[in-house]
C-alpha cells in the first residue's frame, strides 16, 4: 500500500500549534471537503474523511472493485493483518489483544453478550448516560444470563465528585454486581467520566468493567491502557477519521477466555481473539483505509487535536452560558469534557420541544445539531464541533441562540 500524501503546508517543521492558531487550523480545515449548506456542529455522528484519507479510500475502492477476489484470496490476509498490527501500535495494545469489527457497537455488543462469567443472581449495573444500544445489551443479559440488571442515574449538574459518589453508591448498593458498563464520553452530554477512579473502584470490588470508548480515542488523548480496563470498545470512523463501517475491540491478553467465542468463528483457535468476532465479508478498502486515516491522526497529533477540539468548545460555551433560559449540561471542569456539550432551554425537556428547537437552528440559521434523549432530567441538543469547524461557524450559533432566547450576544 503507498502512503497517501499527507503534509500539513502551514507545519512544515512539526511544531506543536496552539489551539487558536489560526494559520494551522485554517491548513487543517482546507484537508476537509465540506459543505457550504449548513454549519455542521453534529460532528459526533461520524467523523467526516479528511480529503486525504477520502482519495486513499477511493484508491482502495478501486482496487478492490478491479482486483475483486483475485486479490483477496492471494493477499487480503496479509494486508489485514498490517492494518491490526497498525491499530494496536496507535492504541498502545499487543495486536494479540486486539480485533478489528465494524464499529464500537459491534464490539461492544460481543463484549458485553460474551462475557461469560455471569451467573443467575448476579447484577449488572449501566448509567443513564450510555448509549442506547449498550443498554439494549445489558438489558438482553436478564434472559440469557439469569442476571439482574440496575440503571442509575448520573447526577447533573455534574461535577467530579458528584460523579464518583454516584457510582460509589451505585455499587455499594448493588453488592452482586459482576460487570459493570462504563462510557468514557458519553454521546448524549459529552460528560467526559473520571474513568480511571471509577474502573479502580469497581476493580477493588472485583467487579469488571466494560468500556465504551467508541468516542474517546481521537477526541481525547490517551493509551488504552491508561484507563485500567480489560474489555473496551472503540471506533475508527468518528474521531480518527477513518470510513465508515470499522473499529474495534480490546480484551487484556489474560483476560480472553472470559468472553465466549463467536458462534461462526471457528476458523480461528479459542486462544486468538479474532474467534471472539465474526464479521463476514468486510468492506475491504474501508479496512485497507485506516492507515492513512491513522496517519493524518498521528501527524495533526492527538494532543493538538484534544486541546484544538477543546479550545472550540469554550469558543461557544463560555459565551451562552449566561444566556437567559440556557442550561449546559458539560461541566466546565477540567478532564471532564472535549468537543461534545449539550445544553437545554429552561423547562424544554421534552422530544417536541427540542425537535422544534433543531429545527429552528437548522432553517433558520443553518446551524445543524441532534436532540438527545436518555439523560434522566429530559432531553436536550447536542453541540459537536469537529477539526473542519471555524470560529466563525461557532459565532453563527451563538448569534442563532441569542435571538432564540432573547438575549444580547457578546
Amino acid at each position: 500500500m503507498s502512503k497517501p500524501d499527507l503534509t500539513l503546508a502551514a507545519n512544515p517543521s512539526g511544531f506543536a500549534p496552539r489551539a487558536d492558531n489560526k494559520d494551522y487550523w485554517g491548513a487543517v480545515r482546507t484537508l476537509y471537503a465540506v459543505t457550504p449548506d449548513v454549519v455542521n456542529l453534529e460532528n459526533g455522528y461520524w467523523g467526516i474523511m479528511a480529503e486525504p484519507v477520502r482519495r486513499e479510500f477511493i484508491r482502495q475502492t478501486d482496487r478492490i472493485n478491479c482486483d475483486n477476489s483475485y486479490y483477496v484470496r492471494q493477499s487480503w490476509g496479509a494486508d489485514f493483518e498490517g492494518v491490526r498490527t497498525k491499530v494496536a501500535e496507535a492504541i498502545g495494545a499487543a495486536v494479540e489483544e486486539i480485533a478489528l469489527t465494524r464499529g464500537a457497537t459491534e464490539a461492544l455488543q460481543l463484549l458485553i453478550g460474551g462475557y461469560n462469567r455471569l451467573k443467575p443472581g448476579d447484577a449488572v449495573l449501566y448509567a443513564d448516560l450510555d448509549y442506547d444500544s449498550m443498554q439494549y445489551a445489558m438489558n438482553a443479559l436478564k434472559a440469557r444470563r439469569g442476571v439482574d440488571v440496575v440503571k442509575f442515574n448520573v447526577p447533573e449538574p455534574a461535577t467530579r465528585q458528584a460523579v464518583l459518589d454516584a457510582y460509589a453508591r451505585a455499587l455499594e448498593a448493588n453488592p452482586k454486581t459482576r460487570v459493570l458498563l462504563i462510557t468514557h464520553v458519553s454521546n448524549r452530554t459529552g460528560l467526559v467520566m473520571p474513568i480511571v477512579e471509577i474502573v479502580s473502584m469497581a476493580k477493588a470490588k472485583s467487579i469488571d468493567t466494560i468500556v465504551d470508548a467508541a468516542h474517546s480515542w481521537g477526541q481525547l488523548d490517551f493509551k488504552v491502557s491508561e484507563l485500567g480496563a480489560d474489555f473496551v470498545g472503540f471506533n475508527l470512523h468518528k474521531w480518527i477519521g477513518a470510513p465508515l463501517g470499522v473499529g474495534f475491540l480490546y480484551i487484556r491478553k489474560d483476560r480472553l477466555a472470559d468472553i465466549d467465542c463467536h458462534m461462526g468463528a471457528e476458523d480461528f483457535p479459542e486462544i486468538d481473539i479474532r474467534s471472539r468476532v465474526h464479521t463476514g465479508t468486510v468492506n475491504f478498502a474501508t479496512v485497507l483505509t485506516v492507515p492513512a486515516a491513522l496517519a493524518l491522526h498521528q501527524e495533526i497529533g492527538a494532543p493538538e487535536k484534544q486541546a484544538r477540539l477543546r479550545y472550540l468548545r469554550d469558543y461557544w460555551v463560555s459565551r451562552v452560558r449566561s444566556f437567559k433560559d440556557i442550561e449546559i449540561l458539560t461541566p466546565d471542569e477540567t478532564g471532564l469534557y472535549a468537543a461534545i456539550t449539550s445544553f437545554r432551554l429552561a423547562g424544554k425537556t421534552g422530544k417536541a420541544d427540542n425537535d422544534a428547537l433543531v429545527a429552528q437552528l437548522r432553517d433558520g440559521y443553518k446551524v445543524l445539531t441532534v436532540r438527545r434523549a436518555g439523560v434522566a432530567k429530559g432531553q436536550c441538543i447536542r453541540v459537536t464541533p469537529g477539526l473542519h469547524t471555524e470560529e466563525s461557524d461557532l459565532d453563527r450559533l451563538v448569534e442563532a441562540l441569542a435571538v432564540v432566547t432573547g438575549t444580547r450576544a457578546s
